[in-house]
């Protein structure tokens, strides 16, 4: 143990080398700090491996009577270059809100600055004033204003936000991923909330800034969102058209060219060819023979041998007609109208008249052509000339 009364550096010194480790752990002194009552400080320098800037503290009482010196302490502090931990910070405090699950609670501290009492209606005092009946008419104005607006935005809870908690709120929300520095509402094509028609707006004071996104097609449904934010489903976006699976090309017509199909040879059946023939043949009876038994029983198929596909197979499709050329008959029947009232006046026969009496039931037999052809020389030797 130093001798307390020689120098008081030299003691603390003393003290220092004996606390450390090892004697070289102390180095040169810094200096010495005067804590009033008597109570001073010496620092000296600390050669402990990853203690860099920090000091030796060694605390003496001086008793001035006595002339004697007290070791009261002794530490290594850090000083401004010491490199340190991180301030210590309560485990409440290092909480964040992604920490917490669905079943944690962490509760409210009484005096948390962001609530406050709500309103209370309380009834006037016993001492109070009289009223003239001007102030009872302002007073009754004003309570209903209070009532209404305590009614309006529920102010009547045992707690409610203050005016600090507020501005968290406003500022947590707005610098959050549902704020207008978000990246979807760079992708918004300058489609904010505040014209979308799926926007609530909120009551009080962040009524200006945010509402409710009430879209079930964005990822935003049921969250509050800032006036100038932007999710990419704005109400007043048309749907885009659907994509077409291949590329669709117009129709092309030729109307240059011709396309000749070639039609399937006919089947070539002897039997069949033979009726053709017959039927095309004028009967003679003197070529005429009856058919023998055996020929009928060569030529006749038993229903039960031939199987449908003989029948389809032989079976001859149906031609079906198509129109080559279209002909306008009105102008034949035109034509031949004209030529029939032409006739007359080229002739220069009249019609001839009927009796007044006579009808058309009553008129002789008509004349035969025979008579008629023979009549026609005479009445041509009748009009020619006689020589003389």
């Amino acid at each position: 143990m130093p001798d307390t009364t020689l120098d008081p550096q030299a003691i603390a010194k003393a003290v220092a080398i004996e606390v450390a480790d090892e004697d070289n752990q102390v180095g040169d002194f810094v200096e010495a700090i005067d804590l009033g009552d008597d109570v001073t400080d010496f620092r000296f320098e600390t050669r402990v491996r990853g203690y860099e800037g920090w000091q030796w503290s060694v605390t003496l009482y001086h008793d001035v009577e006595l002339d004697h010196w007290t070791v009261n302490e002794s530490s290594l502090v850090p000083t401004d270059r010491a490199l340190r931990p991180p301030a210590w910070i309560p485990w409440k405090d290092r909480l964040e809100p992604t920490d917490l699950a669905v079943t944690d609670s962490i509760g409210t501290e009484p005096d948390d600055p962001r609530l406050e009492e709500g309103f209370r209606a309380t009834d006037a005092g016993e001492g109070a004033p009289a009223e003239t009946p001007e102030m009872s008419e302002t007073s009754e104005t004003s309570k209903e204003d209070v009532e209404d607006a305590v009614e309006e935005f529920e102010l009547s809870r045992r707690h409610v936000l203050t005016p600090l908690g507020r501005a968290q709120t406003a500022k947590r929300w707005y610098e959050g991923p549902r704020g207008p520095k978000s990246l979807s509402t760079k992708t918004a094509d300058g489609n904010p909330c505040s014209t979308c028609g799926f926007f609530i707006p909120l009551k009080g004071e962040l009524n200006l800034l945010f509402g409710v996104c009430a879209n079930k097609w964005s990822p935003d449904d049921g969250r509050v969102v800032s006036v100038d934010h932007g999710c990419g489903e704005h109400s007043e976006i048309e749907p885009p058209e659907p994509s077409h699976l291949w590329v669709q090309s117009k129709p092309a017509f030729d109307d240059l060219h011709i396309d000749i199909i070639a039609q399937a040879p006919r089947e070539e059946r002897g039997s069949v060819e033979l009726i053709e023939q017959l039927e095309g043949e004028e009967p003679n009876p003197n070529d005429e023979e009856e058919a023998s038994e055996e020929d009928i029983e060569a030529n006749t198929i038993d229903d039960n041998e031939a199987s449908q596909e003989d029948v389809q197979e032989h079976a001859e499709p149906a031609d079906s007609p198509e129109v080559e050329t279209t002909l306008d008959l009105s102008e034949d029947e035109e034509t031949e109208k004209s030529s029939d009232d032409e006739e007359p006046a080229e002739t220069g026969e009249q019609p001839v008249k009927q009796e007044a009496g006579g009808t058309g039931d009553s008129a002789g037999p008509e004349e035969s052509p025979e008579s008629t052809e023979s009549e026609k020389p005479s009445e041509t030797e009748s009009a020619e000339p006689t020589e003389q």
